[in-house]
């Protein structure tokens, strides 16, 4: 009887010996859970953690994410993630109206905040499914300056190897693929602009300022939207724009209507599309959407 009492009790301890064992194992095979606020940071999220980690960015596609405001569940989700990747630059400004886990918070532009773009202006405008909001005089599209994108990149890589340092190798390894792939990017751009880095473009919104200054280009922006008519007073401060400013093309954040094309082409104009890419793209990914604005671009080179 004792010795049965005494195998039972030693099943007993291994069953819960095993227990412990297998939550354990699976703590720690459990997928990171990583919240973005933008997609340029959902595409080099996914790109580091490489399958080892689920990547969210729940702001819907048809809005600029810089001024969305997630509902109090989304808000939710973002405080249960394991990380919270910020762009920083004074985007999404609904971080700062919400509480946050500042634990679990990586702010992907603090290690060069010293390089941060001001304009000294701001502009408000009414535009999309955001309504009004103004364009401040931060500068944030840090990511159209593909150095700037790689640091990013950086932060991310380095928090997910503290939070999960069991992949920090695959991680360094699959930085230095994306790493790899936005230097391809920033020497492409310098090469198309090399051939003339004072020649006059036009921006229909200011939202390039990191671009132009990492390759050069001489830009002045407007406040033109693509999916909208200018107003007589938009097509006089073009006028009056390039008489000091002979620009002939206008670089646009998607394809302009076509009648207002036509405008611009009557008055010397042509267009372009450089999709800064903050929302998730109809089709293909970030590095297909860049190689396809730097072509682009090529066309106001040539």
């Amino acid at each position: 009887m004792k010795a049965l009492r005494m195998l039972t009790a030693l099943a007993v301890t291994l069953s819960l010996a095993g227990a412990d064992f297998s939550s354990a194992a699976a703590a720690a095979e459990r997928q990171l859970t990583v919240y973005v606020v933008n997609y340029p940071l959902q595409y080099f999220a996914e790109r580091v953690a490489g399958g080892q980690a689920g990547i969210v960015f729940p702001a819907p596609a048809d809005g600029d994410p810089a001024y969305w405001n997630p509902d109090a569940d989304t808000v939710t989700a973002y405080q249960r993630a394991d990380l919270i990747v910020l762009n920083g630059a004074g985007y999404a400004k609904w971080v700062k109206k919400v509480s946050l886990p500042r634990a679990k918070m990586v702010d992907t532009s603090k290690g060069f905040a010293d390089r941060f773009i001001t304009s000294g202006e701001i502009a408000t405008h009414t535009h999309g499914p955001e309504g009004k909001h103004a364009h401040e005089s931060l500068a944030f599209t840090t990511w159209l300056d593909f150095e700037l994108a790689a640091l990013q990149a950086r932060a991310i890589a380095d928090a997910m190897g503290r939070k999960a340092p069991k992949g920090r190798e695959a991680f360094e390894k699959n930085y230095a693929s994306l790493e790899k792939d936005l230097a391809g990017l920033d020497r492409r751009v310098r090469e198309v602009v090399a051939a003339d880095h004072s020649r006059p473009l036009v921006a229909s919104h200011p939202v390039y300022q990191y671009l132009a200054r990492r390759y050069g280009l001489n830009v002045r922006s407007v406040h033109w939207e693509p999916d909208e008519a200018p107003t007589l007073e938009q097509w006089s401060e073009l006028r009056a724009l390039r008489k000091d400013h002979p620009a002939k093309w206008m670089i646009w954040e998607g394809e302009p209507m076509p009648a207002v094309a036509a405008d611009l082409e009557r008055m010397g104009m042509k267009s372009l599309v450089f999709d800064p890419a903050g929302s998730t793209p109809s089709s293909g990914d970030f590095l297909s959407v860049m190689e396809r604005n730097i072509a682009n671009l090529e066309q106001a080179f040539r």
